[in-house]
C-alpha cells in the first residue's frame, strides 16, 4: 500500500470514529432527578456520585435539580423531571387528584413519629382537646395537616372547632417562636429543630396507630414504561443508602449538617433515628393509610373529588423479571 493510500485509509478511519464517538454520544440520554434539601438518601446519593457511576454503562448521564415547594409541586404535575424526590404520603394523593402523570417507584416505610403537634414546653395544653379554640399552625395538605385532622377527630373536634392558620413551614416555625399561635403541626427536620432547645414539648405524634406518615418516590410514567432498568438501579441504590445511613448514623449526620444549612449533626441524628429509610416496593394492597389521606382531605374540602389510592400507576424491581 503506497503512502497515498495509507494516509487515505488513516483519514477514513479517523472519519469512522468520529462518526461512531457522534453516534453514540447522541445515544445517550441524560435522567432528570428531583430532590429537596431535606431528601436524605438522594442527596447522599448525589454527594456519591454513585448513579452517575452506575448508570454511565447502560448509556445515561445524570442531571439533579433541587426544587421546594411549589416549583417540585409543578414538576411532579408536568413531568418536567424524570424521577422525583421523596414527598409525604399526603403530598403524593395531591398530585394524583390533579392527574400528574406519575408512577410509584418505591415507599419509604412508616415513620410514625417524624412528624408531631408541637406546643410550648410551659403550655396549658396538655391534650390535643385543649386545643379548642387554639391558633394552630400547619402548612396546608401536608402530613402533618393530615396528623392534625386525625388528632383532632379522635379527640371529638372538628377543624372548624381550632382557629388553623395555614403557612408555609418557616413562617409557621416563626409564628410558633414569636408566640403568635399556640401550636405548630410539623415534620422532621423541622420538628428536630424546634425539639433541641428544650423551649417545645410533643402533644402528639403518629404513633398507636394514629398516622403512618411513610414517604414515595415517582417517577414520570413516560419514563418509568420507557426506562425499567433505570428505576432499578435507583431503588437498588436508595436501599443501600438508606441500610448505609441507619448503620453510620454519626458519619450520616456529619456528611448532612453543611447539607442542610449547618444543622447541628447531633439534631440530625435524631432526625435519622425517627425516620425508617427503609425502601421497599409500592404494593397496592399496602395503600390503605393512602386512602384515609384521600377520604380526610376530601371531607376537609381540599381534594375536590373521590379519591381511590390504588388506581395510581405502580412500578417494582420484579417487574423486570415478570417482562417477557
Amino acid at each position: 500500500m503506497n503512502k497515498t493510500s495509507t494516509r487515505r485509509a488513516a483519514l477514513l478511519f479517523a472519519a469512522a470514529a468520529l462518526t461512531l464517538t457522534a453516534t453514540l454520544a447522541q445515544a445517550r440520554e441524560t435522567v432528570r432527578i428531583s430532590f429537596q434539601r431535606s431528601s436524605t438518601l438522594l442527596t447522599l446519593i448525589k454527594q456519591n456520585g454513585t448513579l452517575e457511576k452506575k448508570l454511565a454503562p447502560l448509556g445515561y448521564d445524570v442531571s439533579w435539580h433541587e426544587l421546594n415547594g411549589n416549583a417540585l409541586l409543578t414538576a411532579l404535575n408536568t413531568g418536567s423531571v424524570d424521577i422525583h424526590a421523596d414527598v409525604a404520603d399526603a403530598y403524593a394523593l395531591f398530585t394524583q387528584a390533579a392527574n400528574a402523570p406519575l408512577t410509584y417507584i418505591a415507599k419509604e416505610t412508616s415513620a410514625p413519629t417524624a412528624q408531631a403537634v408541637l406546643v410550648p414546653v410551659n403550655s396549658p395544653i396538655q391534650k390535643v382537646a385543649d386545643l379548642k379554640g387554639k391558633r394552630v399552625a400547619v402548612l396546608k395538605g401536608s402530613g402533618a395537616h393530615y396528623l392534625l385532622l386525625t388528632a383532632l377527630k379522635q379527640a371529638g373536634l372538628k377543624a372548624s372547632d381550632i382557629d388553623l392558620r395555614f403557612l408555609e413551614p418557616q413562617d409557621g416555625t416563626t409564628a410558633f417562636a414569636s408566640g403568635a399561635v399556640d401550636a405548630l403541626s410539623v415534620w422532621d427536620p423541622l420538628l428536630a429543630v424546634q425539639l433541641k432547645d428544650g423551649k417545645n414539648r410533643v402533644l402528639i405524634d403518629g404513633r398507636n396507630g394514629l398516622v403512618e406518615y411513610s414517604r414515595y418516590y415517582t417517577a414520570t410514567t413516560s419514563f418509568a414504561n420507557a426506562h425499567p432498568a433505570v428505576l432499578k438501579v435507583v431503588f437498588e441504590e436508595l436501599q443501600a443508602t438508606g441500610q448505609w445511613v441507619k448503620a453510620n448514623p454519626k458519619e450520616a449526620a456529619e456528611r448532612l449538617s453543611p447539607i442542610w444549612g449547618n444543622v447541628p449533626a447531633a439534631t440530625i441524628e435524631q432526625v435519622n433515628a425517627r425516620r425508617s429509610y427503609a425502601i421497599v416496593p409500592v404494593q397496592r394492597e399496602a395503600l390503605a393509610e393512602s386512602q384515609r389521606i384521600a377520604d380526610t382531605f376530601r371531607e376537609a374540602g381540599l381534594i375536590p373529588r373521590e379519591l381511590k389510592a390504588t388506581d395510581i400507576a405502580i412500578w417494582t424491581p420484579d417487574a423486570l423479571l415478570r417482562s417477557p
